[in-house]
């Protein structure tokens, strides 16, 4: 059928051209330029008699009039194949609807190819032209942590092979609602813009229905769409999270002018036998025209819809079918198929290739031929993409290549189409358009300034915090290099844990696999995975503390790096410490001492007397004590050793222990990236609010040993990049003196001095 199609079009085509071509090649030899219709006078003189050019002139003239009758002809011929396409589209549809009105009198093969289209079946599989800058609306329904993760490859897929404006609406919880507009936010994606509604208002609506779907009363909220959205829009596509894009989705949206009479829903054939009561033995599903329709893709023509009085049509329906079958076994999807039984005239049938569902039970390979004419993968299964299915390599494959594809790559701009600027993208502009390209420390200066996109809660999150307003949550900052300290870290500290990870598309997967495979991991719904996406050439170290930090739900926060084990009980001590040094009404900053080990296999002390045992027989050491002495002299060691009662002590230069603090402590300045003063710079900002810094005397933590990161290497090979960290480390103290005055001004005597 599709060589077919083909032939058909190429046919046409051709007959087109023939009539066409001659005509406009005469014309343009012979006048040069028409307008109108009409030649253009090149002088006065081709309107004398006798002269060669009026010999020319009437030549024109004849011609003008043979093209006019070869116009006439091709209107006659379009309003014949507008009638003989029309006619069988009248058959198809058992006479249900009009026929495509094709604009007449008219020379534009534009508007013919468009009237062809239209008319012809959906099997051929082409669709009208959609306006160049038309704005297409996806409505998509998006609740909990793994909905919001498993959207993003839908919407890799959609923005990888758009043309057009986008318009999303997304129906969400509190917590979709948060993660996606982060990651919207940060993505930072031209001609695209974000809608939330919230799902959590919307249960009323549907919660009366009972369904033993997995998707919950979440499956439910299709059918109040054209209450949810706005009054204004008329049409939208609907679309479920497991969705995978393999052409351009402007296609789908104008099957809409493909919709005739009363048609307000495009929908694509169930593939699965589950309508038609044959899967086992007394299995009764819910009432279906045939196979039923699947609702993973929708088209809904909303203003239709309202007019229809939509709202009560399907609540009708639901009640009267809930008195026999009780409950729903597929959600929306079940009321759906009821309303169109009643109704089948209210059905635009989509050709397969828009749902090729991958559901259990499915039979998806018998409605298509040939996987490169698929538009659209639905991964419909519980078993995901351990389907079974002749083409399950290429489904595969087209689902792996998105799902780790870099999204930056899709923040490129849509050529011709005007779109309204964002106000955070002008400031960038901006800040951007004010550096001087020629500095030598430019990249350092532009890193500051670079949005990196930010999925909040990749994995499953949930804490309550403690009602005492004791509780503290572990920061700490991670690359792929360090994921192996992530189960150390869980078994050292029981409480929550606020982390951010710098990662590339890949490596998010990777992780995702890795986190999945571990039970320790899989054990705890405490920590807070926050992926930062890989950008510049930079590691933007204190960004990635800022966002965890920024993501603490507990009053305190204990600021570490993810290569230190705590003591194992520091978590309940801290607690308690809180209390005893009234931190809720003081501004302190709490020091955990901190030491290192050289050896990658250590016996962990359990007591502050077994780590002095330690440290007097060598295999410990009190943190950086060989190459940075400066970073945690001021902790006082010696003291420590005896002390039984926490003690105060002073800021010193290039001061960086690692603290606990109240959650609404100063943000890392993030001009400092890579390796180099980015703890020493907020350490001395906490100084400047005048936090007191209070040494634990039960407290300690542990570095364990790992190659060198590809930051402190630059840093030692590269004397552009010591000089640039040198610059920025001035600017800072200029920035401090600015902010804070005369009490700013020991920073720069203290620098002097080292």
């Amino acid at each position: 059928m599709l060589g077919f199609c083909r032939g058909r079009r190429k046919f046409l085509a051709a007959s087109l051209t023939l009539l066409f071509v001659p005509a406009v090649t005469w014309i343009y030899l012979f006048t040069g330029h028409f307008d109108d219709g009409k030649s253009v006078s090149l002088s006065p003189l081709d309107a004398q008699p006798h002269s060669p050019r009026y010999a020319a002139s009437s030549q024109r003239e004849s011609l003008e009039v043979r093209v006019r009758e070869v116009e006439e002809e091709n209107r006659v011929l379009r309003k014949q194949l507008s009638l003989v396409q029309g006619r069988r589209s009248s058959h198809r549809h058992g006479n249900r609807s009009k026929t495509y009105s094709m604009e007449e009198g008219t020379g534009d093969s534009e508007n013919l190819r468009a009237g062809i289209v239209a008319g012809n079946s959906s099997e051929c599989g082409q669709q009208p032209v959609v306006e160049k800058c038309e704005t297409i609306h996806v409505a998509i329904v998006c609740a909990g942590y793994n909905a919001s993760r498993d959207v993003v490859t839908l919407v890799k897929s959609v923005l990888f092979h758009r043309r057009n404006p986008l318009h999303f609406h997304l129906i969400a919880d509190s917590i979709a609602k948060q993660i996606l507009a982060t990651l919207f936010k940060t993505w930072m994606v031209p001609a695209v813009r974000v809608d939330f509604y919230d799902a959590d208002e919307l249960k009323s609506e549907v919660s009366w229905i009972p369904n033993k779907h997995y998707s919950g009363i979440y499956g439910l909220m299709k059918l109040v769409l054209t209450k949810t959205l706005p009054a204004s829009l008329e049409r939208v596509i609907v679309l479920d999270t497991d969705i995978t894009f393999a052409t351009d989705i402007a296609e789908l949206w104008a099957v809409f002018h493909k919709f005739k009479g009363q048609q307000v829903l495009g929908l694509v054939e169930n593939q699965s036998d589950w309508y038609l009561g044959n899967l086992w033995k007394n299995h009764r599903p819910w009432p279906a025209l045939g196979r039923g329709y699947n609702t993973g893709v929708i088209l809904l023509l909303l203003d239709k819809l309202r007019k229809m009085k939509w709202e009560q049509m399907w609540r009708l329906t639901a009640e009267r079918e809930l008195m026999s079958m009780l409950s729903t076994s597929l959600a929306d999807q079940d009321i759906f198929n009821a309303v169109i039984k009643q109704n089948p005239f209210l059905v635009h049938q989509l050709p397969c290739f828009w749902n090729v569902q991958l559901s259990d039970h499915t039979r998806s390979e018998q409605c298509y031929r040939d996987v490169s004419d698929l538009k659209v993968i639905h991964w419909n299964s519980p078993k995901k993409l351990r389907v079974k299915n002749k083409h399950v390599e290429f489904f595969r494959n087209l689902y792996l290549t998105f799902l780790e594809y870099d999204g930056n790559l899709l923040r490129r701009e849509l050529f011709g189409c005007p779109s309204e600027t964002d106000v955070n993208s002008e400031n960038l502009q901006k800040q951007l358009s004010e550096l001087d390209e020629d500095d030598l420390c430019y990249e350092f200066r532009r890193e500051r300034f670079t949005v990196h996109r930010t999925h909040l809660y990749f994995l499953h999150y949930e804490y309550e915090p403690a009602a005492d307003d004791t509780d503290v949550t572990l920061v700490a900052q991670l690359s792929m290099d360090r994921l192996q300290m992530l189960e150390a870290i869980c078994k050292h500290w029981e409480g929550p844990i606020s982390l951010a990870l710098y990662l590339s598309d890949a490596e998010a997967q990777q992780f995702l696999r890795y986190a999945q495979g571990s039970e320790v991991l899989l054990n705890r719904r405490n920590v807070g995975y926050h992926i930062v996406y890989k950008e510049g050439q930079f590691y933007p170290v204190n960004l990635l503390r800022n966002v965890a930090m920024k993501h603490v739900s507990t009053p305190y926060m204990f600021l570490s790096d993810i290569d230190f084990l705590p003591m194992y009980g520091l978590y309940e001590s801290l607690r308690k410490s809180v209390v005893q040094l009234d931190m809720s009404n003081t501004k302190k900053a709490l020091i955990i001492p901190a030491f290192e080990t050289l050896r990658y296999r250590l016996s962990f002390p359990k007591s502050k007397t077994e780590l002095l045992s330690m440290l007097d027989m060598g295999t410990l050491f009190t943190f950086r004590y060989h190459v940075w002495t400066k970073g945690h002299a001021p902790t006082n060691f010696a003291k420590w050793r005896t002390a039984t009662t926490p003690y105060r002590v002073e800021w010193e230069a290039d001061f960086e222990p690692y603290v606990v603090v109240r959650r609404n402590c100063p943000e890392y300045d993030r001009r400092f990236v890579g390796f180099g003063w980015n703890k020493v710079a907020h350490i001395m900002e906490l100084d400047a609010q005048e936090y007191e810094f209070t040494v634990l005397p039960n407290a300690y933590m542990i570095h364990m040993p790992h190659a060198p990161s590809f930051d402190i290497t630059k840093f030692r090979s590269n004397k552009q990049y010591r000089i640039c960290l040198k610059t920025l480390k001035e600017e800072f103290q200029q920035d401090m003196s600015r902010r804070y005055g005369f009490t700013a001004l020991k920073y720069l005597t203290a620098e002097n001095n080292s």
